[in-house]
Order: structure tokens, then sequence, then C-alpha cells
């Protein structure tokens, strides 16, 4: 009588124990299933959401090719250009959300260089009091250009070469070629996130051909090639209204601020402009609950030509 009743025990072990691994088995193919699909919804959102990026693109540079129909002379964020789009829905469940930024409206960091590759010490000067400016330490600009030259001797007194930059944990060196994005100030040691967000509005990485256009720059950017003064910059309200239907300053106004010295305009005259080619397109796509970001940097050749020439998931 023993034996049948432990085996009856055994066998109910065992049933208990197969519908668990059946159960474990079933849960693991069925999460499995799950996630697959979740990754090629993903997948598909992603596509969708780059496509959608580069109809803004298309569109963004209709917008362009008909304000450079209507006239050439001036960019300023006043025209219709700068006109931000949507939230608009592309198809059901697809919204888009787009905006252009001049980028000529900020110091190219890649004029701290010349085309030879070689310091540019008014580049240097002008970005030393844009840090300041920002309440940022003035070596950054020596540093900086370093960075960037194609030589490995040191700014005087506070650049660094790969002499110096070999010696951090863990050791690196410096590219000595043009950056590409403006994040590239965090490596620099010691810059740190915390001054980079104060300097990031202001900056770009753009090609060495860029301007600054006057007509759309920072008050910051302006007063920063005018040596000790700060007659934008203070007025940031005023800067902002005269640039809702006109360029401003003109290069007669700006010209003006210097006070008479035409020494020290000479030095930048060739640094400005009144218009601008290279332009930043931010396309925000909403597709279901998922968000997608598109960074397109838009160069507009004098013809009229609009082709993006960088594209990127983040705004710098």
């Amino acid at each position: 009588m023993r034996g049948p009743a432990r085996q009856r025990g055994v066998a109910l072990l065992l049933a208990i124990l197969i519908v668990a691994i059946a159960t474990i088995l079933a849960a693991a193919i069925g999460y499995a299933s799950a996630m697959s699909a979740r990754r090629a919804a993903a997948s598909i959102a992603f596509d969708e959401g780059l496509l959608v990026g580069e109809a803004a693109e298309a569109l963004a540079a209709f917008g362009l090719r008909a304000d450079l129909q209507q006239g050439a002379e001036y960019d300023y964020p006043g025209e219709a250009w700068a006109k931000p789009v949507g939230p608009m829905e592309i198809s059901p469940g697809v919204q888009l959300e787009a905006s252009l930024e001049d980028m000529q409206g900020r110091f190219n960091l890649n004029s701290l260089v010349t085309t030879s590759g070689v310091t540019d010490p008014q580049a240097v000067l002008i970005f030393a009091r844009l840090l300041q400016m920002v309440g940022l330490e003035p070596k950054w600009a020596t540093l900086m250009a370093d960075w960037i030259d194609t030589d490995q001797e040191p700014g005087y007194p506070d650049g660094a070469e790969d002499s110096f930059y070999t010696t951090q944990t863990p050791p690196y060196r410096t590219p000595n070629l043009l950056v590409t994005s403006t994040s590239e100030l965090m490596a620099l040691p010691g810059f740190g996130r915390d001054r980079y967000l104060k300097i990031a509005p202001y900056v770009a990485a753009l090609p060495q051909d860029a301007t600054i256009n006057i007509c759309s720059a920072s008050g910051f950017v302006l007063d920063a090639m005018i040596e000790g003064r700060t007659e934008f910059g203070s007025d940031s309200a005023r800067l902002a209204g005269e640039r809702q239907t006109a360029c401003f300053p003109k290069l007669a106004d700006y010209q003006a601020a210097f006070g008479g010295d035409q020494v020290g305009f000479g030095k930048i005259k060739n640094r400005i402009s009144q218009n601008s080619h290279y332009f930043r397109l931010t396309s925000i796509i909403s597709i279901g609950t998922a968000q997608f970001n598109l960074y397109s940097l838009l160069l507009r050749d004098p013809s009229g030509h609009v082709r993006p020439i960088q594209r990127s998931f983040i705004p710098d």
C-alpha cells in the first residue's frame, strides 16, 4: 500500500515540474516575440521619422530659395524663413515641428585658425572677449586654437599641445584639425559641461568661409568684435525689436559703433557680412508616443541651391 502512494506523490511532483517548465518557456517565448515586435516597430518609426525629417529639409530649402529670390542683401530673424512651423500633422499619428536658425549669427570656432592652419590672433582675441562676456575665463580661446591648428607649438600664455594632453588620465592627443561639433570644447581639460552650456548658444562649427552675419548675431557676439564696447549686449530687447522688420545693425551702423576707430573696424571688416549661407534646421517629429529629433546643417549657395551638409541627432 505504501509503494503506490509514494508513486502517486512522485507523479504529482513531476506533473507540477513539467507545468512550471512549460509556463517558463511560454513566458520566455512570449516576451521574446513582444520585444521583437517592439524592435521592429521602433525601427519602422525611426525610418519614418528620418523620412519626415528629410521632408522638413525640403520645406526649409523651398523657404530659403524663396527668400534669396526676393532679395539677397540681408538675412535677419524677422524674415519668413525664420518663422517656426508646426506642430502640424503630416499623416495620422505623425506630427512635425521645425525651425531654422542662422548659424552665421554665432562665432565660428574654425575661424580661430587661418586656411593655412596657423592660429589667427585676431580671432583668438574676439573669442576671448566673448568668453568673458558669458562669464568664462579667456584662456580657453588659446587652448581651443591649439586644439585646431596644425602645429605642435603651444600658444602663449595659455596654450597646450600633445605634450600636455598626453599627461592626462587617460592620455590623448590634439586632433590638429577643424572641428565638426562645438562639443569638442569639452575635450579641453577642465572645461566641463557647465562652461559649455554657457558658451554653446554663441558658437558654431562651420566651414572657414563662414563670416559673422551682423544682422542675426547676438549682442555678445557683436560686442566681442569691438574692444571695450557693450552697446549691443546690454540692450538685447532693442536688438530683437529692431530685427522684427529689418536688418539691425546694418554695416554703416555697426561701423559707427567703433566710434571712429577705423583701424579696429578694418581688422574685422572681412569677418562680417549682412547675409548668410549656413542655416541649422531643427526638426522634431512625433510618431505616436515616440519623439525623433533631427538637426540638419543646410548650405544655401549663391545660386539658390540648398543642400544638407551635416545631419545629427543632437544639437551640438
